[in-house]
């Protein structure tokens, strides 16, 4: 498949592909079990999943974004660590 239509990298579409099948998924699990049961987390207010799925995007984009600015460019260590912060972000907040 060609991307270079917008300069698109293999990396990137995964990336955007990747964010596109999380929301999929959400909408599903959402249809199947609505409501999502907001609860008070480490935050101290309200969150349903999509919050806590929003505040799990936006931190690991930071977590990256760090990365890229103090260790370098191979990311498979921040891609860890940002799994690890969603995992705890659905856990607990």
């Amino acid at each position: 498949m060609n991307l270079s239509w917008m300069a698109w990298t293999w990396p990137t579409a995964t990336f955007f592909i990747t964010i596109a099948l999380l929301l999929a998924g959400m909408g599903v699990w959402e249809y199947f079990s609505p409501g999502g049961h907001p609860r008070v987390g480490l935050l101290r207010f309200e969150t349903t999943r999509g919050d806590r799925l929003f505040v799990s995007l936006l931190g690991s984009a930071f977590i990256n974004l760090a990365w890229l600015g103090l260790v370098g460019p191979n990311l498979w260590w921040a891609l860890a660590l940002s799994i690890a912060y969603a995992v705890g972000v659905f856990r607990w907040v």
